[in-house]
């Protein structure tokens, strides 16, 4: 079975391309290729230690409440504990978390699933910033 952080690497990658656009200078790849690498470096140090245990369609929000939330491009680390994370990769949008955003999710369920839609809005001003469809979670555990 492929790693779950191998699988991470390229959607990662090929998320920041296309957010970039098509008409982009040498420059402006360059910084977009490295920005990429860096939101990987510390995906990868969030999840040091950890290992993939399965996935969810369907979290129930308990386990959210009390967890640190960061995102590293559209990916979601919710942090319960060192010993506990889940990971969402979301399908974009929701990016603005890494520069101090909140999220806000609805779920009909009382569960955060696949397929609900998260919004992000700013911090001092409460304005919508973005918003993204909610992906698997992913356990990890030491």
């Amino acid at each position: 079975m492929e790693s779950p952080m191998r699988i991470l690497v390229p959607a990662l990658a090929l998320t920041a391309l296309a957010l970039t656009g098509c008409a982009m200078s040498p420059a402006e790849t360059a910084r977009a290729q490295a920005n990429a690498e860096a939101t990987r470096a510390a995906l990868g140090q969030q999840l040091a230690g950890l290992h993939a245990t399965g996935t969810d369609d369907c979290l129930d929000t308990f386990r959210t409440n009390s967890a640190s939330l960061k995102a590293y491009g559209p990916t979601l680390v919710y942090r319960v504990s060192n010993g506990l994370v889940y990971v969402n990769d979301t399908a974009g949008g929701c990016e603005a978390i890494e520069h101090g955003d909140y999220l806000v999710t609805r779920s009909n369920s009382g569960r955060l699933c696949r397929g609900d839609i998260g919004q992000t809005f700013s911090a001092g001003s409460h304005i919508p910033t973005g918003s993204c469809a909610l992906g698997s979670f992913t356990t990890y555990r030491k």
